[in-house]
């Protein structure tokens, strides 16, 4: 059997906005409402939290950069995935896309739909069973368009992407230019914090997801020249969504309200909109983890159906299959949103997502120095997106992935070393299919 199977390629639909759109609405879910108090308090100060986002947008941005070249320079679906196992070996490819096509990727798609389902309940009290039952619902109409047509999957990214971004800019409008602005001098203030570095850490968290818009590569119109874009305008975008709805909180709240809340975010909008502030947040947290589930699911489909073409999963065939009507990798999708069920109704999203965390991060890293291999075999070609200032770029990327490596294994070495032998147990499944393959 040949190492990539011969499946019918899916269509070039994914325009560049809605390309954008994901890459803005996998980033902004609901930590930009609720992380400003967890950074101010590591930061010590508004301002100093100010930096942190700053300097965690920067490294994101780097990643971002180093990354895009290697997209334009290897424009194929699966994303990640395929950029490991083309520039480090199969096997390295293989691993990331066990734990994102297994367990990753569908307990993500889990956690948003519960978030969906909860923050649901600020309108309608819900119990624990119509909370699962409201979650497995949002996923079956999410898969349902995007089975159907991977445009209408897009459409509802760009639309949730701008529904979500309506309560940011009330906020940032509101608080930074209106009088309305109570104006209370948080801004100002200051304390001792946890420190600079476990401030920019906090906001590397929230910077993530935008990789997984390079899962849509076959389906991007003029990849090698859409993702270098989109993922560049995307990321530094976020940046100046996150600096300046910081500033606009700072501007609303004291210091010790800001710190000691769990949902800044709301309160600032109670204090600037009154009394229905914390509606009109909830409601934008609701669409913006509506659009990260879009998101996730659709481009979480892409890592299976590209696995399944290299013949390095079991039922590839059926996996990479191409709907003959609907031209999108439905069964691919399907099996993501089965996954996604299970992990809803048995409660684990949260714990196999935060074991995979280290995990995931290491793979992330060798993506970001892969641009450096990517050269050595090669060359970038005249005319083809090459990183700006190399080698700085993607050393200030390594550096920053590194650092959450080193920050993650310290703070818990046990769950670091269960995500890598959650990792490696899928290396048998490898060694059965190489095998098979050369048969």
């Amino acid at each position: 059997m040949n190492d990539i199977m011969k499946t019918k390629p899916l269509t070039k639909s994914v325009t560049f906005l809605q390309a954008l759109a994901l890459v803005v609405g996998m980033i902004i879910g609901s930590g930009i409402f609720l992380k400003p108090g967890i950074v101010l308090n590591n930061a010590g100060s508004p301002w100093m939290s100010i930096l942190a986002w700053g300097a965690g947008g920067i490294i994101t941005l780097a990643s971002a950069l180093s990354v895009a070249e290697i997209a334009a320079a290897i424009p194929k679906s699966g994303g990640l995935y395929t950029y490991l196992s083309e520039l480090y070996g199969g096997v390295f490819g293989y691993l990331l896309g066990w734990v994102q096509a297994v367990i990753s990727y569908p307990a993500s798609v889990a956690a948003l739909a519960i978030a969906f389902a909860t923050y649901s309940g600020y309108f309608v009290p819900l119990n624990s069973w119509q909370q699962k039952l409201l979650a497995v619902g949002i996923l079956a109409f999410i898969l349902l368009m995007n089975v159907i047509a991977t445009k209408f999957g897009g459409i509802i990214q760009t639309v949730a992407t701008v529904g979500k971004l309506i309560p940011v800019a009330g906020i940032v409008g509101v608080g930074l230019f209106s009088d309305l602005a109570p104006g209370f001098g948080g801004i100002g203030a200051s304390a001792a914090g946890a420190g600079f570095g476990a401030a920019v850490l906090g906001t590397l968290w929230a910077y993530d997801g935008w990789i997984s818009v390079t899962n849509m590569a076959g389906e991007i119109k003029d990849p090698a020249k859409t993702l270098p874009k989109v993922i560049s305008i995307g990321v530094i975008f976020v940046i100046a969504v996150y600096v300046l709805f910081n500033i606009a909180v700072f501007k609303a709240l004291p210091y010790d309200q800001i710190v000691s809340s769990r949902t800044p975010g709301a309160d600032a909008a109670e204090a600037l909109f009154g009394s229905g502030g914390g509606a009109f947040i909830t409601a934008g947290i609701i669409v913006s983890v509506l659009g990260a589930l879009n998101g996730y699911l659709m481009t979480a489909a892409r890592v299976p159906q590209a696995m399944g073409e290299r013949n390095q999963i079991p039922f590839s065939r059926v996996l990479s299959s191409i709907h003959p009507k609907f031209q999108t990798p439905a069964n691919a999708l399907m099996f993501q949103s089965v996954l996604a069920v299970i992990y809803i109704f048995s409660g684990t999203f949260n714990t196999l997502t935060d074991l995979l965390v280290f995990v995931l991060w290491i793979f992330f890293t060798m993506g970001v120095f892969g641009v450096f291999i990517l050269r050595s075999k090669m060359p970038p070609a005249k005319g083809r997106y090459r990183v700006p200032l190399y080698p700085f770029t993607p050393v200030l990327g390594v550096a920053g992935g590194l650092y959450i490596l080193a920050s993650t294994i310290i703070s818990d070495p046990l769950r670091s070393l269960i995500g890598i032998g959650i990792t490696l147990a899928g290396l048998p499944v490898y060694v059965v299919m190489v095998r098979r393959n050369k048969e």
